[in-house]
């Protein structure tokens, strides 16, 4: 009994293995393709022949082409595929630490910046399909709703601080550091302009601290 059961968890374990194994290539090919061929021509078939699995495989993994556009986009913004919340990450807990309203943008902007190359080419890709496809549309939306409940919780932290300009409500600060959080800078200064990660994070940093800090102390 001791050998079947010894048995059994190795088969469990394998079988946990080739499943994370088929996750990470498929969200690698999709990632490939959705950045070269954009969203409507990635079709699931050619998604699954990139990752060397079936197309049985990738539906099993993610329900639809959407919710694997979703997937990429969340392992992009994390770097990596680990279920932990971006809130509870070290990097932004780190933010959350640091008493300063000053640098505690200055960290976050820089922050933002050195990721974005990751993620932003992914979130472009889900702005230019939404107009074209409900599914996609969704999860566009989604993007933006998270991105405006993480500037929430950004706002308030700030407001704790007591640097917060009198004049802005908490909702403005929110709207204000959710404007400068949109990949249309990133796609204008970087993509366009070729602007570097370090200049774009200072560019960041200046911008939200003039628009939502007190000019005092």
């Amino acid at each position: 009994m001791d050998g079947v059961k010894n048995v059994r968890r190795y088969d469990a374990s394998h079988r946990q293995e080739q499943a994370a194994q088929n996750r990470s290539r498929i969200l690698d090919a999709a990632r490939q393709l959705f950045l070269d061929s954009g969203y409507a021509a990635a079709a699931m078939p050619e998604i699954a022949r990139a990752a060397g699995v079936s197309v049985q495989t990738v539906y099993k993994v993610f329900s639809n082409k959407a919710t694997l556009l979703k997937a990429v986009f969340d392992v992009s913004v994390a770097g990596d595929d680990e279920a932990e919340p971006m809130a509870e990450r070290d990097s932004i807990q780190g933010v959350v630490a640091e008493p300063d309203a000053a640098r505690k943008i200055d960290r976050y902007a820089r922050l933002l910046a050195a990721d974005a190359h990751r993620f932003v080419p992914v979130q472009l890709v889900a702005r230019d399909a939404a107009t074209a496809d409900g599914a996609a549309a969704q999860v566009w939306a989604q993007i933006r709703q998270e991105t405006l409940g993480a500037m929430t919780m950004f706002a308030a932290d700030l407001q704790a601080t007591g640097r917060v300009r009198a004049d802005l409500t908490a909702d403005e600060v929110r709207d204000l550091l959710w404007t400068f959080h949109s990949p249309e800078i990133y796609e204008m200064l970087v993509l366009e302009r070729g602007w570097t990660a370090e200049r774009y994070g200072w560019f960041l940093a200046e911008a939200m601290s003039a628009a939502v800090l007190r000019r005092d102390g």
